[in-house]
């Protein structure tokens, strides 16, 4: 017998206390569901912290499945499930095959939970040729049902593209706007998962030569422009992150560097108290003549129903 275990080992983070960084976030004239009084005022207990962030607990782990590929061809793929709020403990952990084909495993599947046991997220993670494996988020798009009732993103469509391209970069001190009220430099002060690869001080010792954009602030990168795409719902409504795929395709992304971004709706979906809109971000090495893809980020947005104050008016005389 060469396979005398049948259950997948697991690798498993520390316990960690992620910050929250988005308290002071505004869009469209209004505090996200980030600040503790809108949160309260939908019914949540205080302003939760950013899905992505979770995503840095994770980077040690992958760094030791799949090594420096993590880094350069990194998919990383989650259905978020519950929030976290500041105090609350998250702890990563990675789901290794029992006997990986090859060496070396291509996907993994991992989760997160709180100290109590409570999941935060669910997902996967993979290096290489991400399009012919069943990642997360595009196995839960494939099984969204038709949307029959969206009332505030009724005007989108799917194949619908953002209005421009977007030019974009992430210095350390670049305040990257109301979306995002911090700088990088901010967000490696307090980050769960220091890396000397990520720093102003030793970025250059990467093997890239250059510092390394952290995972989770990719998401804050490419979300920073997003008010400028055009494909957001009825307003006013406040949203929230459902779940996320960033798939680094020609990576690392580098800090001073310049890129651009495209945007597309891919699907639209609703549940009995959100509505969401799956956009695919495309990102583009703009300093080069080829204008390589580098990277693409998956978003399901949602938006919550009962943040849009016309929402029971307008459903009623849409569908009634």
């Amino acid at each position: 017998m060469t396979k005398p275990f049948t259950q997948s080992p697991t690798l498993c983070g520390a316990l960690r206390k992620p910050r929250q960084m988005l308290a002071d976030q505004k869009y469209d004239g209004h505090k996200s569901i980030h600040d503790d009084a809108m949160a309260e005022g939908l019914g949540l207990r205080a302003g939760p912290i950013e899905g992505p962030t979770h995503f840095s607990q994770f980077d040690p782990l992958l760094f030791h499945v799949f090594g420096q590929a993590w880094f350069e061809t990194g998919c990383i793929s989650a259905h978020y499930q519950n929030m976290v709020v500041e105090g609350e403990e998250v702890r990563a952990f990675v789901d290794l095959p029992v006997s990986p084909e090859e060496g070396a495993p291509r996907l993994v599947r991992i989760h997160a939970e709180k100290r109590d046991g409570t999941p935060v997220l669910t997902g996967t993670a993979s290096v290489g040729d991400a399009t012919d494996v069943p990642h997360e988020i595009q196995q839960r798009i494939a099984k969204l049902r038709p949307a029959t009732g969206l009332v505030i993103n009724r005007d989108l469509k799917v194949g619908q593209r953002g209005a421009a391209v977007e030019k974009i970069r992430m210095g350390f001190d670049q305040h990257m706007g109301d979306h995002y009220p911090f700088t990088l430099a901010d967000k490696l002060a307090v980050i769960t998962e220091p890396c000397a690869w990520y720093t102003r001080e030793h970025g250059a010792e990467s093997p890239w030569g250059r510092a390394v954009i952290p995972m989770e602030m990719i998401s804050v990168l490419l979300g920073s422009t997003s008010g400028e795409s055009g494909l957001s719902g009825r307003k006013p409504a406040v949203g929230l992150f459902a779940g996320q795929e960033i798939r680094l395709i020609d990576g690392p992304l580098f800090v001073d560097q310049d890129y651009e971004l495209e945007r597309e709706i891919i699907a639209l979906s609703e549940s009995a108290r959100t509505e969401s809109v799956w956009i695919r971000t495309r990102v583009y090495d703009g300093t080069r003549a080829s204008r390589p893809l580098v990277a693409e980020m998956i978003l399901n947005g949602a938006v919550m129903k009962a943040s849009y104050p016309a929402y029971e008016v307008e459903a009623k005389a849409l569908y009634d």
